[in-house]
């Protein structure tokens, strides 16, 4: 596969210097993305990058993961308003072995091949780098006006917002540069991916070592990925879309793609998935005949809820979802786990009753009118009762004087009511 051809119609090259194409075409060539570690997981917005590696190595080519251990002690200002926390080193080591887990299902790390992926940490030579020897090695070859130049530099200097920038900031380039001249050197690398708002740092590293070595070295960087509306991708009202189970729950993941936009549906399976050019037409013409089946979504949720999570996780989620939208039986919502469930129903109205009740067993119209106000009266509740528009935990209920207990707690905790078609109301025994 031609890796540039395979960018291209995915829509994931917004620059490109000249001679990456033959540079690709001429020998396996290693390439580089770099990432910030100060969190222990990605989010979808690091995966734009991390697709380009995995489809780098599909065409023969060898990946490098940088974790950015001594810049992420430091911050970029590209795109950036303010700077960042600094951390310590312990916190980056575990975040790095973090993240090194989550891209081992991207990348190919363990195969004996010459396009094994690597993971590499800029803390580690930059570690015992004096300050000196780093100005008069690396500094004297990058001119301040070089540098100024940037669009990030000259966003933030310009910006009405800003408190102007420290030199750590600015210095930040110099670093990245010197993470591309050093892999240049010690592995063979004369690539460097990445998003839009990188080319100033990449393209200073290509002149570094340029000017350094007289060898020449290549950029290549995707558009950053936005939504049909504008907004920015892979942020929700809660934050960041994670990859991290214990911050998104694999169903939360699962309904972040399965309600994309029908026009961001048919930019992200492209840049998401590794499905091929075809398939991927027909999808989008099954998609367009039919919108309301949402043919993209499904599918789009499906490739990447199973490539970070597993199948098994995709199942579930699936599973879930009809519980709220579909017909599901009691038997699936007793299969769900506690932070599923929560996740399911986040947001629909929720009441406290007391454990005690339960465990002497109450009758279902005390609970839904007197301990939690579901129905405003018990005539209104036995009317519906009788028309057969209530149900616990999905089973619906035929006699209004049944008594509730312990063991029908979900979780040991929850009950589920339903009230028609539509109206989800979750009692938590406490």
């Amino acid at each position: 596969m031609n890796f540039i051809e395979e960018l291209e119609w995915r829509g994931m090259i917004h620059s490109m210097m000249p001679g990456t194409e033959e540079q690709l075409q001429k020998e396996m060539t290693s390439a580089y993305v770099g990432i910030d570690p100060t969190a222990d997981s990605l989010h979808i917005g690091h995966l734009v990058s991390v697709m380009m590696l995995r489809h780098f190595q599909r065409a023969g080519h060898k990946p490098i993961a940088l974790v950015g251990g001594a810049t992420g002690m430091i911050g970029d200002p590209s795109g950036k308003s303010a700077e960042r926390n600094l951390l310590d080193e312990a916190a980056l080591r575990h975040n790095q072995d973090c993240i090194k887990a989550q891209l081992a299902k991207f990348l190919d790390f363990e195969s004996d091949s010459p396009n094994a992926a690597e993971l590499v940490n800029n803390y580690d030579w930059m570690k015992d780098y004096s300050f000196l020897d780093f100005i008069r090695d690396i500094g004297k070859h990058i001119t301040v006006n070089y540098m100024m130049a940037k669009d990030s530099v000259k966003k933030r200097l310009s910006s009405e917002s800003s408190e102007g920038m420290s030199f750590t900031e600015f210095s930040y380039q110099l670093l990245q540069g010197y993470d591309f001249l050093n892999l240049y050197q010690t592995k063979n690398c004369k690539l460097q991916m990445g998003g839009s708002d990188q080319w100033g740092n990449i393209t200073t590293g290509t002149e570094l070592i340029r000017r350094k070595t007289g060898g020449e070295a290549f950029a290549l960087v995707c558009p950053l990925i936005t939504k049909a509306d504008g907004g920015k991708f892979g942020k929700t009202e809660s934050g960041n879309v994670w990859l991290d189970r214990r911050y998104t729950s694999p169903y939360k993941f699962y309904q972040f793609w399965l309600n994309v936009s029908d026009a961001d549906a048919e930019k992200y399976i492209k840049i998401f998935t590794a499905i091929g050019r075809e398939e991927i037409e027909t999808l989008v013409e099954e998609h367009r005949q039919a919108p309301h089946m949402r043919t993209l979504q499904k599918r789009l949720a499906q490739e990447v809820t199973v490539l970070v999570h597993s199948q098994e996780d995709y199942d579930a989620a699936v599973e879930a979802s009809n519980i709220l939208f579909g017909n599901a039986t009691s038997e699936a919502l007793k299969k769900l786990d506690e932070d599923t469930l929560l996740a399911v129903f986040d947001g629909v109205p929720q009441f406290k009753i007391a454990l005690s009740d339960l465990e002497a067993g109450v009758k279902a119209i005390e609970l839904l009118t007197d301990k939690a106000t579901v129905f405003p009266s018990k005539g209104e509740m036995r009317k519906l009762v009788q028309s057969g528009g209530v149900s616990i935990n999905k089973e619906k209920m035929a006699d209004q004087e049944q008594l509730i207990g312990m063991t029908d707690l979900l979780n040991d905790k929850y009950l589920l009511v339903q009230k028609g078609k539509k109206n989800y109301f979750l009692l938590i025994a406490e």
